[in-house]
């Protein structure tokens, strides 16, 4: 048995002061407000532990390295495409331990981490064919992050189109064998396997059921969606639908679907994804990088969807920034303020079951016991309303995560990777050398 007082704590009910939380076996046993100060003593606010619904961590050592010329999406992921030729399961090891680092440091306790390299050059498998996969695996544990591997079929480089030299990495030649090797991935504790599309762009129509029926119904199916204007007009050229009515056509789109990014949709598009109660993550600092757009979050979530937050392409790894940025983007969009309340942004921000770990995100008995504790009396939060963390808060104020019961994080500093940030320029630098 473990016990966290909080100096105070946001509950399901609204913050509450001097918070006991009981843990045993990586769930909360008690919440007590108001009770006296014993256990591990966390002061600032706690907050359930965010959840990172789409991250791509090896894109992690682009951050700083794209902005030598004026570009679009498409020229930025020539360099990225580059950067994953050099990748081998060592390498990816190593660049992936140090980044779940920097996201437990800005209060991630899970991260769905979209995988598609998984192959050596050329598209020749690994003798262990999911080794990549099992290298996202260590560096999670090593960082002590929970990890969904949202193992993502991959097959064509455009819509009609065969994988180039770079994109056969990516490719298991048919939905069948991607399914096949996937089922070959075994959970244990940390570490769940869900699947993902990558796009309709990169999965053939008459496949898409396919990935759907190869991913257990309790676990997530993710999917990029009209992320680019160009995905849509492509779409709609060889299938008569948009990207959001050829997963309805197919009825891939369900309740346990995520579409990431649902920047570009049409009013038909809001409803099929609200009607079907899906997911939809949203990736604010990625998509303002790579300049996609403003996705209508508020009118997703009045139509029925869930909303959730990711890092991506890691140019940004800050939960805080992530979670208000639904509201500040939203403002920009509609020219309104109050688009959404704190309460909904949080959800938005703790929303674990969107990857598979349902069990998490509320500090309520029951819960997986993953706490996030906040420095109230930083440059940057002093004088904030405790509710208004979200709008004040970034990730280095964040001073204490427990994953799971255990702490990963204490007084700003990872207990489990040493020094992250020298581990990170190691890597990437390494990677550029090549």
């Amino acid at each position: 048995m473990k016990a966290f007082w909080c100096e105070r704590a946001w509950l399901p009910g609204g913050i509450a002061d001097g918070v006991l939380i009981e843990v045993a076996d990586g769930r909360i046993t008690a919440v007590t407000p108001d009770a006296p100060r014993v256990g591990t003593i966390l002061n600032g606010l706690t907050l359930p532990g965010f959840a990172n619904g789409h991250s791509h961590a090896f894109h992690r050592a682009l951050r700083g390295r794209t902005h030598h010329e004026r570009g679009t999406f498409w020229t930025w992921r020539v360099r990225m495409y580059n950067l994953a030729a050099r990748l081998d399961p060592d390498s990816y090891y190593r660049l992936a331990r140090g980044v779940y680092a920097e996201m437990v440091l800005a209060g991630y306790t899970s991260v769905g981490e979209f995988h598609y390299l998984h192959h050596a050059p050329g598209g020749k498998p690994y003798a262990s064919p999911n080794a990549m996969g099992e290298a996202l695996r260590e560096a999670a544990r090593e960082a002590g992050i929970r990890l969904t591997l949202l193992d993502t079929c991959y097959l064509a480089g455009g819509i009609g189109v065969p994988p180039d030299e770079v994109q056969q990495r990516f490719s298991d030649g048919s939905a069948e064998r991607w399914a096949e090797r996937v089922s070959a991935l075994e959970e244990d504790t940390g570490f769940r396997v869900g699947g993902a599309i990558h796009s309709v762009r990169a999965v053939p129509e008459y496949d898409l059921p396919t990935v759907d029926n190869a991913v257990p119904e309790n676990r997530p199916l993710h999917i990029h969606l009209s992320e680019q204007r160009a995905e849509n007009e492509q779409c709609e050229a060889a299938y008569g639908w948009t990207p959001a009515g050829l997963l309805w056509e197919y009825g891939v789109l369900d309740e346990r679907l995520t579409a990431v990014h649902a920047t570009h949709l049409t009013d038909q598009d809001v409803k099929w994804l609200g009607d079907a109660r899906a997911g939809v993550c949203f990736c604010p600092t990625t998509e303002r990088d790579l300049g996609d757009g403003i996705g209508p979050a508020r009118a997703l979530l009045d139509a029925g969807a869930r909303l959730g937050i990711g890092s991506d392409s890691n140019a940004v790894v800050d939960a805080f920034e992530e979670t208000r940025a639904l509201e500040l983007d939203d403002r920009l969009a509609s020219e309104q303020r109050g688009r959404f309340s704190v309460e909904e942004l949080l959800a938005a921000g703790t929303d674990h079951a969107a990857v598979g770990w349902p069990e998490v995100g509320r500090l309520a008995v029951g819960s997986g016991a993953d706490l996030v504790t906040v420095a109230m009396d930083s440059v940057r939060t002093a004088g904030a309303e405790p509710s208004g963390v979200v709008f004040a808060a970034g990730a280095a104020d964040v001073r204490s995560v427990v994953v799971a019961g255990r702490e990963v994080v204490r007084d700003g500093g990872h207990l489990l990777v040493e020094r992250p940030e020298t581990v990170l320029a190691k890597e990437i630098e390494a990677l550029w050398q090549l």
